[in-house]
């Protein structure tokens, strides 16, 4: 994905006006390297949190017990993000770390059931609060 591209993303992205079938997995992924990379780690998370909860409901979804944000997922992957753009001296958004970002094997859909088990990830607390891991420690910074 180009700068550009990803420019418009979050654009779209914050007005509420990105179409449903392409705030895709990768989406969630550039969206959140982006915040990462424009504002220090607490604002990114509250920035990044508040910002899925507000597209949700601005295309007619909700958040829910069952649906919409979740918190242990949203934490545990910008936590995997953080680390790839510490461990690679990251410190500005390009195409080329956009790209690398997405080679990343934390991108893969089912990443994160190496750390936990489907009953923790499928919980209600797990969606509405953060969660250790059971099957290997957190990754969190």
């Amino acid at each position: 994905m180009t700068l550009e591209k990803t420019t418009r993303l979050i654009e779209q992205f914050e007005n509420c006006t990105l179409p449903k079938e392409r705030w895709t997995h990768e989406a969630h992924f550039i969206m959140a390297f982006w915040y990462c990379l424009q504002y220090p780690l607490p604002t990114a998370v509250h920035k990044i949190r508040d910002g899925i909860k507000k597209y949700n409901v601005g295309v007619g979804g909700q958040n829910t017990d069952s649906s919409g944000y979740h918190e242990t997922i949203t934490l545990f992957y910008i936590s995997a993000i953080a680390n790839f753009i510490i461990a690679n001296g990251i410190t500005e958004l390009s195409t080329h770390h956009i790209n690398g970002l997405l080679q990343q094997p934390f991108i893969a859909r089912d990443y994160a059931y190496r750390f936990y088990t489907k009953e923790q990830l499928t919980s209600v607390e797990a969606r509405r609060i953060w969660i250790e891991p059971k099957l290997q420690p957190s990754l969190l910074v």
